[in-house]
């Protein structure tokens, strides 16, 4: 092993010794009266507090818990078994949420006998952003220096603080520990056993810590508290609000949360639980499209299709450069509206058939047969009549023509748009017709 910093082996020692002496002397304030017990009691605590002799004790007594990101506690507070330490940067990366998100600066949890958490206290504290239980893991050359004098005597004591994260035994669950059965991969087949895989969920503590944190600060921060109150005067704040709708909270370890785990504890028990609910969804009945000579009138006032078009004006108003580029982003905006055209169709077609031929549909034979291709087809047989042909195209040159009517007060569109706009609704009709969706 290279020769330590003596410096830096000073500066460790120094943070050891402070963090022993605020703790002395939080136990020596407890001690009241200056009676010969009260004397004994401060003397005792005075020489279980030299370093030697504390970091002696805490080499035997971290045997008693362990560092832990994911815990089993949490599942049952009777459960025995396997709790794992694994940084997130070890994780393999997944397009969801979950503890591979978290960064280096996470918060490790411990869990084991509430009486040995000074140990992991101490392992916590850092020296220039890198905490002493991080040292210990790397085996750093000055901790060991500032540990002790007697080089075995150190490497006794960091090999015993490092065991914290190592896995205790071998891996196993619990009859009170929750298992599941998981579909794996994506040619498992349900029906055969042997593509499922059984899980033994662990509680992702670390993470859990991270969001409680974040939620707090986003309910409770003083920065909220102004932007609320921002709100509720009618003012502007340029600061953002977040609101977790249903939020639960769940108490673990009852009166004693230490007994769950030390991050546990420092919530006092609470783990929040988001709301994970499917949406309701919350829409106006459908109403036959009457009165209007044109199905644009009624489409142009939906939200989206009104966001849709502020921002294609915005964007061609800007003048962008003529590259594959823009005219990648116009047709994404483009195909956006002409998503909405085909959803408003497929919603007029969830109306009983033949609702525009009523007297006060106005609508074209190639908007109703469009809208009502069934109630339009059943009255041409009935008055002998041929369906129309051209529906698909027919629409098309209308939403053209719509289109080109919003956007020519500030551009200057023409023909070339026209038939771009045309082109693009005519092949998205075209594919529903051949999936058997639109029916002429």
């Amino acid at each position: 092993m290279a020769n330590p910093d003596p410096q830096r082996s000073a500066d460790l020692r120094s943070v050891i010794a402070d963090f022993l002496k605020k703790r002395l002397d939080d136990k020596l304030e407890k001690i009241k009266g200056d009676d010969d017990e009260a004397i004994a009691q401060r003397r005792e605590l005075q020489q279980q507090f030299v370093p030697s002799a504390w970091l002696a004790d805490a080499a035997r007594r971290v045997g008693q818990i362990q560092a832990v990101t994911h815990s089993l506690k949490p599942i049952h507070p009777d459960a025995k078994g396997t709790n794992l330490y694994v940084l997130p940067t070890d994780l393999p990366k997944q397009d969801v949420v979950g503890s591979h998100c978290l960064d280096g600066s996470f918060f490790g949890d411990v869990v084991g006998n509430a009486a040995a958490l000074d140990v992991y206290k101490l392992l916590k504290v850092t020296y220039r952003d890198q905490s002493l239980l991080s040292m210990v893991i790397s085996r750093d050359r000055d901790l060991f220096a500032a540990l002790s004098d007697d080089p075995d005597q150190a490497d006794a004591w960091i090999s015993a603080f490092a065991n914290l994260v190592m896995q205790r035994g071998r891996l196993s669950s619990h009859t009170l520990a929750k298992q599941l059965y998981w579909l794996a991969g994506p040619e498992a087949d349900p029906h055969n056993d042997i593509d499922y895989h059984l899980l033994a969920p662990l509680y992702a503590s670390s993470l859990a810590h991270h969001i409680y944190l974040a939620v707090n600060n986003h309910r409770f921060g003083e920065d909220v508290k102004e932007a609320r109150q921002a709100r509720r005067d009618g003012s502007y704040s340029e600061l953002v609000l977040h609101d977790y709708p249903q939020l639960a909270i769940q108490n673990l370890g009852g009166t004693k949360p230490q007994n769950i785990s030390q991050l546990n504890s420092e919530r006092r028990g609470d783990n929040l639980l988001l709301a994970s609910l499917p949406p309701i969804w919350k829409s106006s009945p459908v109403k036959p499209l009457l009165g209007s000579n044109s199905l644009f009138r009624r489409y142009e006032r939906r939200p989206e299709v009104r966001r849709l078009v502020r921002l294609l004006l915005t964007f061609l108003a800007s003048n962008p450069a003529s590259t594959l580029e823009t005219r990648d982003r116009r047709d994404v905006l483009i195909n956006a509206l002409i998503d909405e055209l085909l959803q408003f169709a497929a919603e007029f077609r969830t109306l009983p058939p033949g609702w525009s031929n009523l007297s006060n549909c106005y609508l074209s034979v190639a908007e109703k047969h469009w809208l009502d291709p069934k109630g339009t087809a059943e009255l041409a047989r009935d008055l002998d009549r041929a369906i129309p042909t051209d529906s698909a195209e027919r629409i098309c040159s209308d939403f053209s023509n719509w289109l080109n009517a919003k956007l020519r007060d500030k551009l200057p569109v023409g023909d070339a748009e026209f038939l771009r706009w045309r082109n693009l609704l005519l092949a998205e009709i075209q594919l529903d017709d051949w999936e058997g969706s639109y029916d002429r």
